[in-house]
């Protein structure tokens, strides 16, 4: 079976083909010359499920499983990031069980490498009063990253954004928490399209406000801080960013709409790489930062750019639930044998979105098993009313 009815934009359906062809795995472990953090998704029990958006049943076996699957691709994970539903859909107490069965599963891989997100979503923002409360959220959640054995992404803070008045809020409370941390840690500035509540971050009303705070604050902090993940879906943005950072602080491109040249670099510098799409889009991104590394340009640019529309769909607005379509595909390709998310998000797109992300998912040779993502993409049709 290599074709399956899709619907269009218009309200017809047509008979598609699909052309794409599954990449192969590599024989060993790659190597890259870019640091490539592949940030994890989790998978639901779907049998267990009781109270599935207050409680969410969490299938860790499944979920283990697949950061195996990106282990043998090459890629670091972040871990217990917003790919993992955190904060819609993951709490603090479930991030806690991810965090601790991820670095167990992590000593068990030769040279498996796993960051994980640290913020303050235990901690209601409506309920947040002043910094010292934001201050103990996140030394309770480095601490227990640390003493787990892990290394800190320090995530944004939902509450910092609520009751932040100034810049210096922002650089008191992260001076206070880097002084504090063991070992080096990523910062992470998220845009306000992957987090409304996020908006007005680093206490300036403009892009240009917020980089001069940020590099105020890893210049006081730069021993701490090993560098800073910037999620904003502009490129000129994070290069502008890129070119002023000191020695030694790496950039992680979070763009999800421009990563391929970001990664690639200007041939002066270039971004190194912490990305959900990775989830999606591991054999590609791998088989890619793989030739780039041995350089081979030509190679990384084609197999990386086609995929590049796919992430631009799966990302594209209200983008905070690009968790969906990155979960569609991982049920396509078999990594779990459900399209059911935590809280149920996987109802925060609706069936054109997902039958786009079908074609691009082809035209990316994304889709390792064709004959199952079909068989399955039909189900799905089906159960929307769509035979």
């Amino acid at each position: 079976m290599t074709s399956v009815k899709l619907p269009k934009a218009d309200g017809t359906v047509e008979t598609y083909s699909l052309t794409g062809t599954p990449t192969g795995r590599p024989a060993a472990v790659p190597t890259f010359n870019r640091i490539a953090y592949a940030a994890a998704h989790v998978v639901s029990d779907p049998g267990h499920e009781r109270d599935p958006w207050n409680r969410p049943a969490i299938d860790w076996k499944a979920t283990m499983g697949f950061r195996h699957h990106l282990w043998s691709l090459g890629f670091r994970i972040a871990e217990a990031m917003d790919t993992a539903q955190r904060g819609m859909g993951l709490d603090w107490t479930g991030a806690q069980e991810l965090i601790r069965q991820s670095l167990t599963e992590a000593k068990t891989v030769e040279g498996a490498y796993l960051a994980c997100g640290a913020g303050t979503d235990h901690l209601s923002p409506a309920e947040t009063r002043t910094l010292d409360d934001v201050i103990r959220a996140y030394e309770t959640q480095v601490s227990f990253v640390e003493k787990h054995g892990g290394r800190t992404i320090m995530m944004a803070s939902r509450a910092l954004a609520r009751v932040a008045r100034s810049s210096d809020d922002y650089a008191a409370v992260y001076g206070r928490i880097l002084g504090q941390t063991k070992d080096k840690v990523v910062l992470h500035w998220l845009g306000d399209m992957f987090d409304p509540q996020l908006a007005g971050y680093w206490g300036g009303d403009t892009f240009e406000a917020a980089l001069e705070t940020v590099l105020s604050i890893i210049a006081d902090n730069r021993s701490k801080v090993e560098g800073i993940k910037i999620s904003l879906l502009d490129n000129a943005r994070e290069i502008e960013l890129r070119k002023r950072l000191p020695d030694g602080v790496l950039c992680f491109t979070g763009d999800d709409f421009n990563y391929a040249e970001l990664i690639e670099g200007d041939g002066e510098r270039h971004s190194h790489a912490l990305l959900g799409i990775f989830d999606a889009v591991a054999p590609q991104a791998s088989k890619a930062l793989a030739a780039l590394a041995s350089g081979d340009t030509a190679t990384f640019r084609a197999v990386i750019e086609p995929t590049v529309p796919l992430s631009r769909k799966i990302f594209e607005a209200p983008t905070q639930y690009y968790k969906a379509g990155v979960v569609f595909l991982a049920w396509l390709n078999g990594h779990q044998n459900h399209f059911t998310m935590p809280a149920g998000m996987q109802s925060a797109r609706g069936i054109h979105h997902y039958a786009d992300i079908f074609r691009l998912a082809d035209q990316a040779n994304v889709l390792d098993r064709p004959d199952l993502a079909i068989r399955r993409m039909s189900h799905l049709l089906a159960v929307n009313g769509i035979e």
